[in-house]
């Protein structure tokens, strides 16, 4: 048995979409995808902007890698974020990862410079990660999100 119809226009699909373009339209998501870009770019240029590159040290490596990572995913979110809101909790778990980083890798320069570059920069990863779950949960319906109305427009949840 075959359906003519394409699932892509299906009305559920079509107002998922509808929602998710919405979300993405918001300027407080755009702001977390844009500051979340640049705090990914910024940790994986720390290496030579704190200065410890030089060593090749596993920090740097590992401040190279997780920095692109990313950066990647706030580009997924800015710009497909219907498919990309479901891997929306590994944003904060880069964070937390950042954050502890200094101390769990072995043979890293965890020197001061090091350390508060990554825990300040850890720290921005993960708060602008839980802000773009938050986009995220708006369409499940969890609490601390928000909802479309027949609109486009987007308001808190009540």
């Amino acid at each position: 048995m075959t359906h003519g119809a394409d699932i892509g226009t299906h009305p559920d699909i079509m107002q998922m979409r509808a929602r998710y373009e919405a979300a993405a339209a918001n300027p407080a998501a755009q702001l977390a995808d844009g500051l979340t870009l640049l705090s990914g770019l910024y940790l994986a240029l720390s290496p030579w902007i704190v200065g410890f590159s030089g060593t090749r040290t596993p920090l740097a490596v590992n401040n190279l890698i997780t920095g692109l990572a990313v950066a990647l995913l706030a580009m997924g979110y800015s710009s497909a974020f219907g498919r990309t809101y479901g891997i929306s909790w590994v944003a904060p778990l880069l964070g937390i990862w950042t954050i502890i980083a200094p101390w769990v890798i072995r043979g890293g320069m965890a020197t001061t410079a090091t350390i508060i570059s990554n825990v300040v920069v850890g720290a921005l990863i993960l708060l602008f990660g839980l802000a773009t779950m938050r986009f995220g949960m708006m369409e499940r319906g969890q609490p601390g999100g928000f909802r479309t109305t027949g609109s486009a427009h987007m308001g808190p949840a009540h």
